[in-house]
Formats: C-alpha cells, structure tokens, sequence
C-alpha cells in the first residue's frame, strides 16, 4: 500500500511538472504566428514587436539562476506556484493590452514567473525520483515540452485566425489555475542549500543588456549617433565589471572557473550562437510568409512544421549518436546544416517564391540544428562534476536566452537596415538579408564546435576526477 502511494505521489509529480513546462514552452511558440497580425493590431513596428520576444528572453534569462536559489531558500514547492500564479497573472495582463508598450511589460513579467517556474520544476522532478528512475521521468518531461515546442506555431496560428491573438494568452489562465491547485495539493515541500544571492552580479548582467538597446537602435539613430555608441559602450563595460566580480564573489551566480574546461566554453559559445540564428529565425520568417506569401496564420504555422517537427525525430537519433561519434562531429556537422539550409532559403527567397522551394532548406536547417543541440548540451554537462550539474545547468540556459535575445536584435537590425514591412518585396529583401546573417551565426557556431575536445580525449581528461 506504501509502495503504491509512493508511485502515485511520483506520477502526480510527473504530471504537474510536466504540465507547467508544457504551458511555458507552448505559450513562447504560440506567439510566433500571431507576430503579423499583432502588429498590425497594435500598430507597431517590427523593430518595437521583437521587444515582445526580447523582454521575455531578456527577464528569463537574467532571473533564471536567481530562481533556482528562491526556491532553495523559501520551499520549491511555494516558489514553483508562484511562478506559476505570476505567469498566469502577466498572461492576463497581455490579453489586455491596448498597445505594445502594455504587451511588451506584461511579456517581462511572464518571463520573470517562467524564470521561477521551470529550474524548480526539474528541481522538484529529480528530487522526487531515485537514480534508477530518473532518466526515464526526465525523458518524458523533456517529451512532453519537445511536443509543444512543435504544435505551438500551429496551434498560435489556429487560435489567432479563429479567436484571434488575445486568445493565445487567455488560455494560460485556466491552465495555470489547474497547475497551481495540483502543486499546492500534490507536491511535496522541498528545500535547498541556503546560499547568499548574488545581487550584484544579477544587477550587472542585468545592466550590460543595454547592449541590445544599442543593436536595435543603430539603424535609426546611426550607428556613430551618441546614443548607440554610449548603450555598446556601456552594456560591453558592464559585462566586463560582471566578469570579473563573479571571479571574486564569495556566491557567484555563474562560476567563471567552469570556463576552464574547453568542453563547457566551446558547448556555452556554439549553443549561444546557434540558439541566436534559431530565435531570429522563428521570429521573422512566420511574418515572412504572412506578408510576403500571403498565408494566414494557421497557414504559416503548419507550413513551419517541416523545420520544427524535425525535432522529435532528429534528436532521439542523435542522442544515441553522441555515444558514438562524441560531441564535436554532431556540433560541427548539425550546424553546418543548418548554415547551408538559411543560407539556401536567403539565396532564393522572393514575393514570388513557392512554397514547396523552402522544404529541403528548412528539413536541412531543422535536422542540423537538432544534431547540434543535444550534443553541445551533453558537451556541457559532461565537463563538469556532479554537484555542479545545476549550475552549469543553469549556465547554459541562460546562454541560450541571451543568445536568442541578441539573434532577434541582430536579425531585426539588419532586416531593417534592407527591407521593411511596407511590400511583399520590401519584406522580401529585409527577410533575405537576415536569413544570411543567421547563416553566419550558424557558421560560426560550427567553428566553436571545433574547439570541443574529441570523445576519446574527454573521456580521459574526466577519468581522474572519476577516480
């Protein structure tokens, strides 16, 4: 009787964690194919909209170490809800809202409750299975995450073209009130090590973000104008005082000796620049084929599916391939991909383009990067000891953030700098331009990858501290 309501209280941990992740993945898809009629709605420029995606990357990134230590401190269980209740809340609040500047704030906050919910939840998920269990359970949370990843552009574009845009947030109520009553009900408190938080390296991550100010603003205020130079100029001083204060913070929100190892450097740097061409990517090119191909919304979001989808069937296959070729050849390969795939799509995209030319590019460009992905994160958390698993966990999605955060600046910076919103062939233009750059980005991330250790020579260097 014991043993069963062990399994059960397990199973339900399972199922509200996974059900919170589920709400926070699908609700970051949802939003790419209601990004045009959004626009339109509000009357907002594409520059202004990026800052919907930006403001919620930007928050989660910054708060998403801090969130892991709230929940240490004040109980996993009570943190993870608040999250949870202060996502809800904010969804509410960009269901409301009359311009972008309202849209824009409440975005921030969602990413701020996203920040507490979704470290807690693999917290609580690992504490509450034995090793032997373990990876089976994460293997499902992470399924049932991957599985929004892939119908939220299409489920974004049904609900907008039926209900329209606002309904895209007030779904997350109901949701949101389920997941909350299960957790306060069925999961168990929990708490952490109680270490100090690290408010000055938080305020300085938080400062040098400035950068991306700087990035979005140089077309219209030029680059040499003093305002875009003071923001680069400010955001890199910033970064360079949170270097070097988190060398010697007695708690450092993110542990500069990590760095050391050349597996958990390369994986950190190709991630950050493969997850920059991938954002930008997502943000452009359902708009692209809104307003330059003239699908609807729904239209535009099963027509990313050739890109998206290839994530389930990619990344299983190339968990196991890690085994056998080691990081490095997935990393430099996946990317490669998906360099010659945007790259492809930036040579032949036109007003004019058919649709059924952009598949093979966009299968290409998934694949890769679904290659790249698990591999460079199993670079990652291999290069480290157990005990600072979290940690570097942490890192790295951060990494991921701030990449996505400065690939939707890049890209919109120079979709701006050669095309606009006015025509199907203006669109066009500035689409094409930026589909190169993310080719770039993608590139240099394969050259990162270079840098990873072989499989035969990591595994020795890791042999000692085994031993």
């Amino acid at each position: 009787m014991q043993e069963h309501r062990a399994k059960g209280s397990k199973n339900w941990t399972l199922g509200v964690t996974a059900l919170a992740s589920f709400m926070m993945a699908l609700d970051a898809q949802v939003i790419t194919t209601a990004f045009a009629t959004i626009r339109r709605d509000l009357g907002a420029s594409v520059e202004t909209l990026q800052w919907t995606v930006n403001a919620y990357n930007l928050t989660f990134a910054v708060l998403l170490l801090t969130g892991a230590a709230l929940g240490d401190r004040f109980g996993r269980r009570r943190m993870f809800a608040a999250g949870i209740f202060l996502f809800a809340l904010a969804s509410a609040v960009c269901a409301l809202s009359a311009g972008a500047v309202s849209l824009i704030a409440a975005r921030s906050a969602q990413g701020a409750g996203a920040a507490l919910v979704m470290p807690l939840a693999m917290a609580i998920l690992s504490a509450a299975f034995g090793k032997e269990e373990r990876a089976r359970a994460l293997g499902i949370f992470s399924g049932v995450t991957g599985f929004a990843l892939i119908i939220g552009p299409a489920t974004g574009g049904f609900i907008t073209e039926n209900f329209g845009w606002r309904w895209i947030f007030w779904i997350n109520l109901p949701i949101g009130a389920l997941a909350v009553a299960l957790a306060l009900a069925r999961l168990r408190e929990s708490f952490g090590s109680k270490v100090a938080l690290d408010i000055p390296g938080l305020v300085m991550v938080a400062a040098a973000l400035v950068l991306v100010w700087g990035l979005l603003r140089g077309n219209a205020a030029g680059w040499a104008s003093a305002e875009v130079m003071t923001a680069l100029a400010g955001g890199a001083l910033f970064a360079a005082a949170f270097v070097a204060w988190e060398l010697r913070a007695p708690a450092p929100m993110v542990p500069m000796r990590l760095f050391r190892s050349r597996a958990f450097s390369s994986g950190i740097a190709a991630s950050l620049l493969f997850y920059a061409a991938m954002y930008g990517v997502l943000f452009l090119l359902p708009q692209f084929l809104q307003t330059s191909l003239g699908y609807g919304p729904l239209g535009a979001g099963l027509r990313l599916l050739p890109w998206t989808a290839t994530l389930f069937v990619t990344a299983p296959v190339a968990g196991t391939a890690v085994n056998r070729f080691g990081e490095r050849r997935l990393v430099v390969l996946g990317l490669l991909m998906q360099a010659i795939g945007l790259g492809w799509i930036a040579m032949v995209v036109t007003p004019s383009v058919a649709y059924s030319s952009l598949i093979a590019p966009l299968v290409l460009a998934g694949v890769g990067v679904s290659m790249a992905m698990p591999a460079a994160q199993n670079a990652v958390m291999s290069s480290v000891a157990l005990a600072e698993m979290g940690k570097a966990a942490g890192v790295f999605n951060m990494g991921r953030f701030l990449g996505g955060a400065f690939g939707v600046a890049a890209l919109v910076a120079v979709f701006s700098a050669d095309g606009s919103v006015n025509t199907p062939a203006t669109f066009s233009s500035g689409f094409a331009a930026a589909m190169m750059l993310a080719a770039v980005l993608s590139l240099l991330g394969a050259v990162a990858g270079i840098w990873l250790p072989a499989r035969r020579r990591l595994a020795l260097a890791r042999a000692p501290e085994s031993a």
